[in-house]
């Protein structure tokens, strides 16, 4: 029986859930709907007998990250591959059914995304065991999720035949996203189905198809495969001939130009929390229609969503109908449910006249912990930065600032110009500028400090490495 290998499409912004998901820091990182995060959920629905080590793409953004949160569930990736830039979804499946090839060619790939909800993992894996026949038979196989409504927001399938159970139907055709009235009559007839953006085929049948369909394609992404560079246990694709691949979904370049298609109906729970209004729906609302997360208190409100991001943030929400009020410490948002397929218009506005907080996420993360910005003025910054336990920052200097540490939690080992030197808690150290110096923690539990910079220029930009443990450049 081949193995079925999990590919992990995760390189997102997710922007119509901002503030919370942003470029920097995306929903599938976050945990929007329990204790694990997106990202968390979906490795875990895949991994376990009958199931490989998954594959995942992603962008060098968040290669530090995806290794964290799977570290964090105990599982262990087969190879994170890196995107140099989006191509969309297309040359990244085909990416990874190259690689998979390489050391597998037997194999079925389960392409998914990493940023949706599946309650049921248990059903989900038996959906995927019903297309199993069909995919080594040749097929390419898809999952469609019984709908409970006529949604806009969601491509749609249809069927040549009606479901029945979780046997697989031939695929007559996609249907972009459907206005109201054509949502209500495919909703009505019974035989569409939302398309998941979940696919399940035979490493053989897939290059086949792009073969077929978009040969073009086939050359520049092997040899971005056959020129990528191993870079800390991630394996780096090359820019150059990865830029050559169109940029196109799956959709567009193969499934909906193949005529070896089946979709295995699924009616276990999902959703792609592609916007507030999701969240809220996902969430369980209250016997008043309300949804409360973190310091937030609904008093006289209904149909809403009221999320507290910050532990010493607390949001209120008086005689509140349908509106969703999601805040961070720099950022908040307040909308009616109907316009949550229009925040990423917000977002939009906001980077048009550069404010950070389009894409930038108050944590700041990094391979070796964190930093978020406490207060900002006038030639001083003040910033709290957690270092994991054997985190290394890197050998730098600042041209145009310099910095003052106090440790508050843990044991700091310092260097300044070559003088190393244990910092523990209460006590500080004092960087001049121009100095090279390091900072790591030495220990087993976080270290914890507060950092006062000073100087005429205090951007992120402002550092000359020497040495770095994580190969940035």
């Amino acid at each position: 029986m081949p193995t079925i290998v999990p590919v992990l499409l995760s390189g997102g912004s997710g922007t119509r859930l901002w503030p919370l998901s942003r470029k920097s820091y995306p929903k599938q990182f976050a945990p929007l709907t329990g204790d694990m995060t997106l990202f968390q959920a979906a490795a875990g629905r895949v991994a376990g007998p009958g199931f490989a080590s998954p594959v995942i793409v992603t962008n060098a953004d968040f290669r530090f990250i995806v290794a964290e949160q799977l570290q964090a569930v105990g599982i262990d990736p087969g190879a994170v591959l890196i995107e140099p830039e989006g191509r969309n979804t297309a040359p990244a499946i085909l990416a990874a059914a190259l690689h998979v090839a390489a050391t597998t060619p037997d194999a079925l790939m389960l392409v998914c995304p990493s940023d949706h909800v599946v309650p049921d993992a248990a059903a989900f894996r038996a959906a995927v065991e019903a297309g199993r026949g069909a995919a080594e038979a040749g097929d390419l196989v898809t999952f469609g999720i019984t709908p409970t409504r006529p949604e806009t927001g969601y491509g749609w399938l249809e069927l040549s035949a009606t479901p029945d159970g979780l046997a697989p139907v031939p695929l007559a055709r996609f249907v972009e996203k459907p206005d109201l009235a054509t949502a209500q009559r495919m909703f009505d007839a019974g035989s569409y189905l939302w398309n998941a953006g979940i696919f399940l085929f035979s490493v053989r049948t897939i290059l086949a198809a792009f073969a077929a369909h978009v040969p073009d394609m086939l050359d520049p992404v092997r040899r971005a495969l056959d020129e990528a560079r191993p870079d800390l246990g991630f394996l780096r694709i090359a820019p150059d001939p990865w830029g050559q691949a169109e940029a196109i979904s799956i959709d567009c370049a193969v499934m909906e130009r193949a005529a070896n298609r089946a979709v295995v109906p699924f009616a276990g729970g999902w959703s792609d929390l592609g916007d507030w209004q999701a969240v809220w729906r996902e969430a369980g609302p209250d016997a008043q229609g309300n949804v409360l997360s973190g310091p937030a208190t609904a008093i006289r409100c209904e149909g809403s969503l009221l999320r507290s991001e910050a532990p010493g943030l607390e949001l209120v929400g008086l005689g509140l109908r349908d509106i969703i009020a999601v805040a961070l410490p720099d950022a908040v948002l307040v909308a009616h449910r109907d316009c949550a397929q229009e925040v990423k218009e917000a977002v939009a506005a906001m980077k048009a006249r550069g404010a950070d907080q389009a894409e930038s996420f108050p944590l700041d993360h990094r391979p070796w912990g964190w930093f978020e910005t406490l207060v900002l003025g006038d030639r001083f910054r003040v910033k709290r930065i957690l270092v994991k336990p054997g985190g290394v920052l890197s050998l730098q200097s600042h041209h145009h600032r310099s910095e003052h540490w106090i440790v508050v939690a843990g044991t700091a080992k310092v260097t300044v110009d070559g003088e190393a030197r244990l910092v523990t808690e209460n006590q500080s150290v004092y960087v001049p500028l121009g100095s090279v110096h390091r900072m790591e923690n030495p220990g087993k539990v976080p270290m914890v400090l507060i950092e006062v910079q000073t100087g005429a220029y205090l951007g992120e930009d402002d550092i000359l490495r020497y040495e770095d443990a994580y190969a940035r450049g």
